[in-house]
């Protein structure tokens, strides 16, 4: 048996601008043509954030290409809130953790689960312009270090 892959869609710019501290995985709330749009992989997570709202998180600024129909009878805007399922516990700790930490939340990637979508978000801080640098200084000498091990072994 092969293993399908089950990942929509990855938010690479998320870990170059951010630094996650912790992740968690919330089921979505979504319309029947959001569900069509999202298997035609006719989605944009990079510009995409978490609100707080009533206890309740909300995705913002996600965008899901409308793809046409045959019955046209609902609302269709791209960019609106979607709300997340997350357990009360959950939520919680990340009431906590944005309050005392100034923390942001960040989605991080799309996959499927079974029939439903859900979504990897991640509790972050933003990198300065330094962090970065050495997060790339760090990954290209990491890299090198595997070059001249695999050089030494042969």
């Amino acid at each position: 048996m092969s293993k399908k892959n089950n990942n929509i869609i990855n938010n690479n710019k998320a870990y170059y601008n951010f630094s996650v501290k912790n992740t968690f995985i919330a089921g979505i709330v979504l319309k029947g043509w959001e569900v069509k749009s999202i298997r035609k992989k006719k989605i944009d997570i990079s510009k995409g954030y978490v609100l707080f709202r009533f206890n309740e998180l909300y995705l913002n600024s996600v965008k899901i290409e409308f793809i046409q129909a045959k019955k046209n009878y609902e609302e269709t805007n791209a960019l609106r809130e979607r709300k997340l399922l997350l357990t009360k516990k959950e939520i919680k700790f990340i009431y906590e953790e944005i309050k005392k930490k100034k923390y942001t939340i960040i989605p991080l990637s799309l996959f499927w689960k079974k029939n439903w979508c859900k979504i990897k978000i991640g509790l972050s801080k933003g990198k300065k312009k330094y962090d970065k640098r050495n997060t790339e200084r760090k990954k290209s000498w990491k890299m090198e270090q595997l070059k001249i091990m695999k050089k030494n072994t042969k």
